[in-house]
């Protein structure tokens, strides 16, 4: 099936997709024995790492490193801008400014005593400087877990505490021993999201429903094989602002006021695609909270995706695998460093490297994700394109997107199946048309086959998938 799209307008070309700053094969190496998860705080200097390649522009440095303020989950932490630098200045500087390499800070709190939420996006800056608005501390009550979330347009962003003991003290997780994730990490998210488990089973916290969307289906949640790219559930849904001198400020209407030729630093994140892209063309509504930053203004943010994907996603249930290049440790499967990025994320641990194959993964991708993305055309291909430079609709950026995920999974191997998706290009290199040919019955019928096949050979329990919240009255 051909669909050409024309349509081209309604948001900035700087909003650019992590497709095109890291595009690489990722081999499926599958390791055959079981690893107990081990999450490894960060506590002290800089992780040693390897790096991982990208496509950028010779004179950008892709790895940075991100300076954690001290008392980081408390409001003055929170209030105290973070100051990028580059890991190694040899390699050139990092600038928030930079496009390639703006790092990005998502903070929610969650009050144990009300069940509510608030969002507060703590500022970055470029490590000497100042910002082009000093934050102000929130009021938090006595009864506040703080989380946070962090993002990257580069490749490599290390976290490293303003002191020896920063990190450790806000449970920062920035991946495993001496192999960081990549774009993302996060602080005392497992603590963050056992408390609001606790709240959902004490019937506190009641995450609103996907609802229906326009195709008559669910509405899409961060863990549908529809949404998912190469590495799922990553990076946050904040914005900041920045002036011609580079200076920085959070995303606020009061901000935007007082600086109206600021221009506006996007996070190109699943979670922003989702909310504020995919969501809209189907009609559908992201979950948010109000925004402590920009008057309460409502928010969404990155847990809230994953916490409602976690109760309402139906099955198959895309969870990140060890395929997934954030989670691979030089360059192969690693399922300790798979799980450490689950728990940030709110994904139960796999027990197996069964649990977290790449191949049932690339198969319920094929099977379900694609060709919801065909189907949901007549919605999308209409709909304004996250990034015009690179794709001049919604569809032809989540087609694009899902024929390079297809690749940098090693779907092909894994599957033996060629890649179903193929874009048109003008002469500027813009996707203006995808044709998307799914393989006939009998073909995905063995696709399906040999999936489950890997699961019961090294799972006997492969029908009895890990629990995951269990509201009051029902479990789902």
């Amino acid at each position: 099936m051909f669909i050409q799209s024309d349509r081209s307008t309604g948001v900035s070309s700087s909003y650019r997709y992590k497709e095109q700053r890291h595009r690489r094969l990722v081999q499926s190496v599958l390791i055959g024995t079981s690893i107990l998860l081990l999450l490894t705080l960060i506590g002290t200097g800089v992780v040693v790492f390897s790096p991982r390649t990208g496509s950028h522009a010779a004179t950008t440095n892709m790895n940075c490193t991100l300076v954690v303020p001290n008392g980081a989950l408390t409001a003055q932490g929170l209030a105290t801008p973070y100051q990028l630098m580059a890991t190694n200045p040899a390699d050139g500087p990092c600038n928030e400014a930079n496009a390639n390499q703006t790092a990005f800070v998502q903070g929610v709190i969650y009050d144990t005593a009300t069940g509510l939420f608030s969002v507060y996006n703590p500022l970055v800056i470029d490590a000497g400087t100042t910002p082009l608005v000093m934050p102000t501390p929130p009021t938090l009550p006595v009864t506040a877990v703080v989380s946070l979330w962090t993002g990257f347009n580069g490749v490599n962003l290390t976290l490293q505490g303003a002191q020896a003991a920063t990190l450790q003290a806000a449970g920062c997780v920035n991946g495993v021993a001496a192999s960081i994730f990549g774009q993302f990490s996060y602080c005392n998210a497992i603590t963050f999201f056992q408390q609001v488990k606790q709240g959902i089973a004490n019937g506190l916290v009641m995450p609103p429903a996907l609802g229906m969307a326009s195709d008559g289906k669910p509405c899409p949640s961060t863990h549908d094989f529809r949404v998912i790219d190469q590495d799922q559930s990553d990076n946050t849904t904040t914005k900041y602002i920045v002036n011609a001198n580079g200076q920085t400020a959070q995303f606020s209407a009061a901000n935007q006021a007082l600086f109206p030729n600021a221009t506006i630093l996007n996070h190109p994140s699943d979670n922003g695609l989702l909310d504020g892209f995919v969501d809209p063309s189907l009609n559908c509504q992201a979950w948010t909270a109000p925004d402590l930053v920009n008057n309460n203004t409502p928010a969404p943010a990155l847990p809230f995706n994953e916490i409602q994907a976690a109760m309402f996603q139906q099955t198959p249930i895309a969870l990140v695998p060890l395929t997934d290049p954030m989670t691979l440790n030089n360059a192969n499967p690693d399922l300790v460093k798979t799980n450490a990025y689950r728990a940030g994320v709110d994904q139960p641990a796999a027990m197996t490297v069964a649990d977290a194959n790449g191949t049932t993964y690339c198969a319920n991708f094929l099977n379900t994700g694609i060709p919801r993305i065909q189907t949901d055309a007549p919605f999308t291909a209409n709909f304004a394109s996250p990034a015009p430079a690179a794709a001049n609709s919604l569809f032809t950026l989540l087609a694009n997107r899902a024929m390079q995920s297809y690749t940098n999974l090693n779907c092909q191997a894994l599957l033996n199946v060629p890649n179903p998706v193929a874009v048109q290009m003008d002469g500027n290199g813009v996707v203006i048309g995808a044709t998307i040919t799914m393989p006939q019955p009998t073909v995905m019928q063995q696709v399906m086959a040999t999936a489950q096949a890997a699961l019961k050979s090294t799972n006997p329990a492969y029908s009895q998938p890990a629990p995951r919240y269990f509201p009051p009255k029902q479990k789902f």
